[in-house]
């Protein structure tokens, strides 16, 4: 029996548990254990079974799971099995938008574009994945006329927020945001997934120096970690000093 409340990370998880088992059905695995599964994911098996769980009763004790049956319930819980599509718009046709656009995954993932649109009149009518770009100026008949399900935004920061006031005035309260604008901070009931490109490659950038500095330090051995460190400490003081100052 499927819990009334499921974690936001066991939901942020469904996904990578949908598209490893696609990868089985491609080696042609027709079943796994939760240990196995759990451990090329980097989980617990126990970790793995308290997930499915959280929707019902899967897989069989001294068996497993069933690969194909496992991912086709997982599909259906995260919405994507069946006859109906979520409808998708995007909003900006430049570089990123385009490219969202020509990506050819989106019905594989419960998805169909029904149209792009961009505020500069010269790339009404350009071709976008298949689509004809549509000019900002017809997205209101657009949505009042298709209800889309879903706005992909991959608009500059200073238009999201009309962008998205626009919207929600259309019913339209799921975004794909690429923008760096913070859609939840300004409006209520609204469904965002957020995806900050830039916070990705900061996060990598840091893992990288600390592993380089984690590294630097078992050469350096105790005493000279300590002398590094405050040395560190001492530049920091420094810059805070000059930037109160203003230099």
């Amino acid at each position: 029996m499927k819990k009334d409340y499921v974690s936001s990370y066991v939901i942020k998880r469904l996904p990578r548990y949908y598209r490893f088992l696609g990868d089985l059905i491609d080696e042609g695995r027709d079943r796994i254990s939760s240990s196995e599964l759990g451990g090329r994911l980097k989980l617990t098996a126990s970790q793995v079974r308290q997930d499915l769980n959280c929707f019902g009763e899967f897989g069989q004790q001294g068996y497993g799971y069933n690969v194909e049956l496992l991912r086709e319930e997982i599909g259906r819980i995260i919405g994507i099995n069946g006859d109906k599509s979520n409808t998708v718009i995007i909003l900006g046709a430049g570089k990123l938008g385009s490219a969202i656009c020509d990506n050819p995954s989106f019905e594989k993932r419960g998805c169909k574009i029904i149209g792009i649109f961009d505020k500069d009149p010269a790339l009404k009518g350009k071709d976008a994945g298949g689509h004809k770009i549509r000019f900002a100026g017809e997205l209101e008949n657009f949505c009042r006329r298709y209800s889309p399900d879903i706005a992909v935004l991959c608009v500059p920061k200073e238009s999201a927020k009309l962008v998205c006031e626009e919207l929600i005035g259309l019913g339209v309260t799921n975004f794909w945001n690429f923008t760096h604008f913070d859609i939840n901070l300004h409006f209520d009931d609204v469904n965002v997934e957020n995806v900050h490109l830039g916070d990705g490659l900061l996060t990598l950038v840091y893992n990288l120096n600390a592993a380089k500095d984690d590294a630097q330090a078992q050469i350096l051995g105790p005493s000279a970690r300590k002398a590094e460190a405050e040395r560190q400490a001492a530049e920091l003081r420094v810059r805070r000093l000059k930037k109160q100052k203003g230099e």
